[in-house]
């Protein structure tokens, strides 16, 4: 783990906040010149603490505001399975996110998608038709209630 300062915390929890922050914007908000902001962002970068900076996308104003939460089960464990679906995963832009899983299932994605007929189709022709894949339970979102990209610190 690497060692944060209570600078070091400042400056992640606003770049959490607003990645756009210039380093004198930044500097003024945690209390530090801007050419120790700077330098400590690098070093942040460096150790992999901080990663891209993007834009968080509405997906409602982009249509895909059917969020499905879809569980996997594998029909095998092996490693060569395993590989071969997460790169099935990283290949399609519809599933946002992906963790493998202990307990009853193996993966848990959340897809984004226009609706419940695309839903259909993706799952029907994409990750039912895997190879890999057993079976699949599916759940769909109401609505949001909480979302945040940001970690405590």
């Amino acid at each position: 783990m690497f060692h944060l300062d209570e600078i070091d915390r400042r400056i992640v929890r606003e770049l959490q906040r607003d990645g756009s922050l210039s380093h004198a914007a930044l500097a003024e908000r945690v209390g530090a010149s801007p050419a120790s902001v700077w330098r400590r962002v690098r070093q942040l970068e460096k150790a992999g603490v901080l990663g891209a900076t993007v834009r968080l996308a509405s997906a409602e104003m982009l249509g895909r505001s059917v969020n499905v939460l879809c569980q996997v089960r594998m029909t095998r464990q092996s490693i060569e399975a395993r590989a071969e679906f997460e790169e099935f995963i990283r290949s399609r832009a519809e599933i946002v996110e992906c963790y493998a899983m202990s307990g009853e299932w193996d993966y848990l994605l959340r897809i984004a998608v226009e609706d419940v007929a695309d839903y259909d189709r993706f799952i029907m022709r994409g990750v039912l038709a895997h190879p890999s894949v057993a079976n699949a339970a599916s759940n769909f979102a109401l609505r949001q209630v909480k979302y945040t990209t940001e970690i405590p610190v």
